[in-house]
């Protein structure tokens, strides 16, 4: 399983519109490819965190399913050196970076549960939300956990903060691995909090994962989605929580079938939602 190929391979072969939203620390393309037209908008991202590459080939399954109501943008690889590192281990990074990258894996040459960037920043605590104020921060590079320098010290998270503000989407969801929960939550409240556990439940009905609590957490791309856009944001935790990482091809199957309709629903519960609000306001 080589998915830098198969994203680029997937891209490639796509129909319609499609960009190279940025690229990551040792040049590799962030790709995003869009499905329908119009309102809602909504931004779909996955394998933000390396180990969790399985989850890209959910999105190809994502777009060939279609049946969107308005438009998508797909991003099936936040973080291909991330992902690399885990598929592939310390060959897929540039030799200038090798020894620098072991030392950050504390000289463990098994680069499989990796799940930060090629600079050891987890890019799911890099955003400007609560930024390093998670209770499993680190402040030191490595395989998970660490912030970073500062917000958006990325250029995977530069560039997917870059799209997001120019998309404007009405709802983003982040799909990561594993425990079959979803969390929407992030300091929310009054009518947002209303309309955000609605749609949750909502994806929680599509997928048949339970609602959660991430306590503690913060600087995630859902957080800053919610606190700074104003807009809902789910991360969902797909795979069974008794599968090993990284989730391989077994276990896609079965995350596909909970999974499959999962962005189609939302965005139909997003459209409802926005109709209601505009009856309310009319």
């Amino acid at each position: 399983m080589n998915v830098l190929k198969d994203v680029q391979s997937f891209f490639l072969s796509s129909p319609g519109e499609k960009r190279v939203i940025g690229r990551s620390l040792f040049g590799r393309g962030i790709y995003a490819i869009k499905l329908g037209h119009g309102a809602p908008a909504g931004i779909v991202q996955y394998a933000i965190h390396g180990r969790e590459f399985i989850t890209s080939y959910l999105a190809f399954e994502h777009f060939r399913r279609g049946g969107v109501c308005g438009s998508v943008w797909f991003v099936p690889l936040a973080n291909p050196d991330g992902a690399m590192l885990s598929a592939k281990g310390l060959v897929s990074a540039p030799k200038e970076k090798r020894a620098e990258l072991l030392a950050f894996n504390g000289g463990n040459k098994d680069f499989s549960l990796w799940k930060a960037n090629g600079r050891g920043v987890d890019l799911n605590v890099n955003f400007a939300a609560g930024w390093g104020t998670g209770k499993s921060n680190v402040f030191v590079p490595g395989s998970e956990n660490y912030v970073g320098k500062a917000p958006f010290s990325e250029p995977e998270t530069q560039a997917l903060k870059a799209f997001t503000e120019e998309v404007k989407p009405d709802y983003t969801v982040s799909f990561h691995t594993k425990g079959e929960e979803i969390y929407w939550r992030f300091r929310q409240k009054g009518m947002r909090a209303y309309r955000d556990y609605a749609l949750a439940k909502s994806l929680s009905f599509s997928t048949g994962y339970p609602l959660g609590e991430a306590e503690g957490s913060a600087g995630g791309y859902k957080d800053w989605c919610v606190e700074k856009a104003g807009i809902p944001a789910f991360t969902v935790e797909a795979g069974r929580e008794d599968a090993a990482h990284p989730l391989g091809a077994a276990e896609l199957k079965d995350i596909v079938r909970k999974c499959k309709n999962a962005i189609a629903d939302l965005s139909y519960s997003v459209k409802r939602a926005t109709r209601s609000r505009g009856k309310k306001n009319g």
